[in-house]
């Protein structure tokens, strides 16, 4: 598999990434949750490291759903995950900046992340402290 560096974070992941949203959201109903997470951890197994979900995906569940997968592996794995957003009656979520910081707790925490973001965080992309 060949591999990106993301950005200047010297980050570097799969070249081909895998986009779980399907898995319990948007196309359908859910995907049975052992198969999901079967097809996750394959995917590992053939090179990918680069998984991308949301909060909004479920809402939650998708990230839970990747963050139980990947648990055993996360020291082989990038995750990107979005969070902040508000449902909205009149066309679908909205991004919230005042829910960031605890969307973006929430968000890691669903993803079994061993961080957080600093109470002060409001902008998307701030830093992450560890608090574990």
């Amino acid at each position: 598999m060949q591999k990106r560096e993301l950005g200047k974070s010297n980050l570097e992941v799969s070249a081909i990434g895998l986009g779980c949203m399907g898995m319990s959201f948007g196309y359908g109903p859910a995907a049975d949750k052992k198969e999901m997470m079967s097809l996750i951890r394959s995917a590992v197994e053939r090179g990918v490291t680069f998984f991308d979900t949301a909060e909004v995906y479920g809402p939650f569940t998708n990230e839970e759903l990747v963050g139980e997968a990947l648990a055993p592996l996360r020291d082989q794995v990038a995750i990107a995950t979005k969070f902040g957003f508000k449902p909205d009656p009149n066309g679908g979520p909205r991004w919230n900046a005042r829910r960031s910081p605890a969307a973006g707790n929430r968000s890691l925490e669903d993803l079994g992340a061993r961080c957080s973001l600093p109470r002060r965080t409001a902008e998307v992309g701030g830093p992450l402290s560890n608090n574990r």
